[in-house]
């Protein structure tokens, strides 16, 4: 395969288009706008939906019809944007309606600044919506993970039937670079489990061995009842606290307990270093600079780049941790993934640095704070 030069946005846009997805809706945003332009140009030959919305709340809730259909979806924006579509996000959550969501993150809060990048939202995207349950959030660091990991999003989407995020930021979409598709791997697109048709169905049961439930779309021949309110298995309103709560459970535990499986990152580790820098997204390319220098100095430094924000990926930062006495947290913000580190990692020298001022993150700011100079 050719390489490709291409943005983090048309980047995405490709990932998307290549697990199978065949509806977009979006509104305007600086620095999402292209992945709708990219969407345009690519789906309407495919035989796919590209549409722009009224707004934000309209046009993810065009996403959640047209999955609720049947339809592989997805919706891009930034900054206030993300903010409107909190609502629709609980509901995709609660009435488990597959859903990709991409923030092209830039310097809040409110309007803030459109041409420039941070990683602001990391919490919102994880709090952002009622009732506090978990949701999946990926972070490219460069185009080719754009790619990668967009893929990797459908099929999160449809195999737990919940919303996924791809947390990227002005840098990384507006960044171009040589990309071999080929790179990122075989591929198998994922579609979510169907019901057999012409069967009782209950929209929300999860048969046995399974905590999540089969899809029949809307509109099939056999009723479907979707709600976004509280719901038993059979789709319908409920009070009863002890349905309520078996619901919540799984809603949660179908994401925790299979959080290995969709654990991505990458790791440096040098053998005698005594620090490890642990940073995700556009900052992991400033943090391997300082990785190959220190290593060059003979002052070797060990680099873990998380690429699954949420659920936390815990079992794998405590053992990547372990051996090191310092562990450097740096993130494009005033400190939103850190306190997670230092709750994981308690007995650990923890030091954080950020910043949140429209600039990028440079190799001296981390070199100092692996150093102490």
């Amino acid at each position: 395969m050719p390489l490709y030069f291409m943005d983090g946005n048309e980047a995405i846009a490709w990932g998307a288009v290549s697990a199978g997805c065949r509806f977009f809706a979006g509104y305007p945003i600086t620095p999402a706008t292209t992945i709708y332009a990219a969407m345009l140009k690519l789906l309407p030959p495919l035989g796919g939906v590209c549409l722009q919305g009224e707004d934000e709340i309209a046009s993810i809730g065009f996403c959640l019809g047209a999955s609720m259909a049947g339809m592989k979806v997805m919706t891009a924006t930034s900054g206030p944007g993300i903010s409107l579509c909190s609502e629709q996000i609980s509901f995709a959550i609660g009435s488990e309606i597959p859903v990709v969501i991409i923030d092209v993150q830039r310097l809040g809060p409110s309007t803030g600044s459109a041409t420039r990048g941070a990683d602001g939202d990391i919490q919102f995207l994880r709090w952002g919506s009622s009732g506090g349950l978990p949701v999946i959030v990926l972070a490219p660091s460069n185009v080719e993970d754009c790619f990668s990991l967009t893929r990797q999003a459908f099929n999160l989407a449809e195999e737990f039937r919940c919303p996924v995020f791809i947390a990227s930021n002005k840098d990384i979409a507006m960044t171009r670079e040589s990309v071999d598709l080929e790179l990122s791997g075989k591929f198998e697109a994922k579609n979510r489990p169907r019901a057999t048709r012409g069967k009782p169905f209950l929209p929300f049961h999860a048969r046995s061995g399974s905590l999540v439930p089969d899809f029949l779309p809307i509109g099939d021949r056999t009723l479907v009842r979707q709600t976004s309110s509280t719901h038993g298995p059979d789709g319908y309103i409920t009070t009863d606290p002890e349905i309520i709560q078996e619901t919540r459970d799984r809603l949660q535990t179908k994401l925790t307990s299979s959080i290995q499986r969709y654990t991505f990152f990458e790791t440096f580790i040098e053998e005698g270093s005594e620090t490890l820098i642990l940073t995700y997204g556009i900052t992991a390319r400033a943090a391997r600079e300082v990785f190959d220098e220190q290593k060059e100095k003979g002052n070797p430094v060990s680099l873990l780049i998380l690429k699954t924000l949420w659920p936390i990926p815990e079992v794998l930062i405590r053992k990547t941790a372990e051996p090191f006495k310092k562990i450097v947290v740096v993130e494009m913000n005033m400190g939103q993934y850190v306190g997670e580190i230092q709750r994981i990692l308690p007995k650990k020298s923890i030091t954080f640095v950020g910043q949140m001022d429209g600039n990028l993150i440079t190799p001296e700011k981390i070199k100092s704070g692996v150093t102490g100079e």
